[in-house]
């Protein structure tokens, strides 16, 4: 380095110029990839990080090109590439991963990495750059306690959305050339991560009790309160879990990829963290407060989610009727929760119109991708672009024998008797006709851009036929 030559400017990649971890990363991926083989990493740790990191790397195959990286540090080393610096990747990372970054962004002269027998991470990082450029012979850009020991020895430390007290800690140092706060934590992602609109589903709980017309038992309906929260706290912890694992498929998504994992504003390990805290609340809550039923029915709910999840999704035809069932257990759970039977013709109902609606979720989708000129199948799914048709001529005989159902009720006799005047239940076939075909020729014209149940929830239409439905019922009783 001449006297007029800048010193090299070394930058991290895990939490720095990703706003991510490429540990957990492949982690994740390989627990989507080969779920029976869950515990050889284990394995792997026993003999050490390195070997940990080297088997995650070689046994998945990550696609590096949508990766979460940050722009303002792209831009603060696309600035001093400008300026005649030599730019050099250090990280904890496989160097396989590291160097397939490099080559992807090309913005580095040299990449330093882990390899098999040695974890390139805090001081062995901080040494490995000494002896390559002295102390004080480079610039070093990082946000982890990890880089403390790292700052000590540059020039100037450039610290990027810092961990909890890291920034105190480098300032301490003397050091510190700038901070940046590029990706700040706000509730709205953990909102939008915990689903909490999607906890309307949660209302097919109660169903039970108004089929019953039990809707004024206040006892009953503060068990159904309860309820309601516990599987709401369920759900979330099944979202957190599903982003997670789908975290591949997400960011090749038009949309999934701004979820906050996928983004990388939420982070990988807040996930991990928080997902058993709300699935544990969920399942001690319903051990101690409700029926031993409605326990037995949260975790099928959570066990075929999570099997759902790591592989009956990727499946055609398997995918919508998993779907159909995980709405289904909601009514199951509700009257587990009340302690009432649920009749025959409520499950084939509810089997059926959700069948329709799950055909209605996978129709968007494939929507959308043949729109854009797709052919071939969709990511993650079992379905081609080519077979719209045909889902739609299932899907929409399945929302008219919903209807066929609810026909057939009106006239069983144990039905009729828990109404004054049961002819009037009719009314309610034409007004389901309605909105299952208004429904159907939305997403026809690529019109239904959510969940079909939460788009029920915020189109005033189906609020104005669903209040007549539950108007024609309230009469008729």
């Amino acid at each position: 380095m001449t006297a007029f030559s800048p010193p090299p400017l070394v930058v991290d990649l895990d939490g720095t110029l990703l706003r991510s971890d490429l540990l957990l990363e492949t982690g994740m991926a390989y627990i989507r990839l080969q779920p029976l083989k869950l515990f050889k990493p284990f394995g792997w740790l026993v003999k050490g990080k390195a070997t940990l990191k080297e088997g995650l790397a070689c046994a998945t195959d990550m696609d590096i090109s949508v990766l979460p990286y940050d722009p303002e540090v792209i831009a603060l080393i696309k600035l001093e590439r400008s300026n005649g610096r030599k730019i050099v990747l250090a990280t904890a990372s496989h160097h396989t991963l590291a160097e397939r970054i490099a080559e992807h962004l090309q913005l580095f002269d040299q990449v330093l990495a882990s390899d098999g027998k040695r974890n390139l991470s805090s001081h062995y990082k901080r040494d490995l750059l000494v002896e390559h450029y002295g102390e004080q012979g480079f610039d070093y850009v990082g946000n982890s306690s990890d880089d403390l020991p790292v700052w000590s020895k540059a020039r100037k430390a450039y610290v990027i959305n810092p961990e909890h007290g890291v920034e105190r800690r480098a300032k301490a140092q003397g050091n510190v050339e700038q901070v940046v706060h590029s990706n700040p934590l706000g509730y709205k992602d953990w909102l939008k991560a915990l689903r909490l609109h999607q906890w309307m589903k949660n209302l097919l709980i109660f169903v039970p009790l108004l089929a019953a017309h039990q809707l004024t038992n206040i006892s009953l309906l503060w068990q159904g309160i309860l309820a309601f929260m516990l599987f709401g706290l369920c759900a979330s912890s099944v979202y957190l879990l599903n982003d997670l694992l789908d975290l591949a498929d997400d960011r090749h998504h038009a949309t999934k990829r701004n979820r906050p994992f996928a983004a990388g504003r939420l982070s990988i390990k807040s996930g991990l963290l928080t997902f058993p805290l709300l699935l544990t609340g969920a399942f001690s809550g319903a051990t101690l407060l409700l029926p031993w039923q409605f326990s037995a029915t949260l975790l099928t709910y959570y066990f075929l989610t999570l099997v759902y999840s790591l592989s009956l999704k990727r499946h055609m035809a398997i995918d919508v009727i998993a779907l159909a069932t995980l709405y289904t257990i909601r009514l199951i759970a509700g009257a587990a929760a009340f302690n009432l039977d649920l009749t025959f013709w409520m499950l084939a109902f509810s089997m059926f119109i959700f069948l329709s609606l799950a055909l209605v979720k996978r129709y968007s989708e494939l929507h959308q991708a043949r729109h854009k000129g797709h052919t071939e199948k969709t990511r993650g799914r079992g379905y081609f672009p080519s077979d719209l048709e045909m889902l739609s001529s299932l899907g929409a005989a399945s929302g008219y024998l919903a209807v066929m159902v609810l026909a057939l009720y009106i006239h069983d006799q144990s039905s009729t008797g828990l109404y004054a005047h049961p002819q009037l239940i009719w009314i309610s076939c034409p007004l389901l006709l309605f909105w299952i075909t208004r429904v159907w020729m939305l997403t026809h014209r690529g019109q239904m851009h959510d969940d079909p149940v939460v788009f029920a929830i915020r189109d005033r239409v189906s609020l104005i036929v669903g209040a007549l439905f539950g108007l024609v019922f309230w009469i008729a009783a």
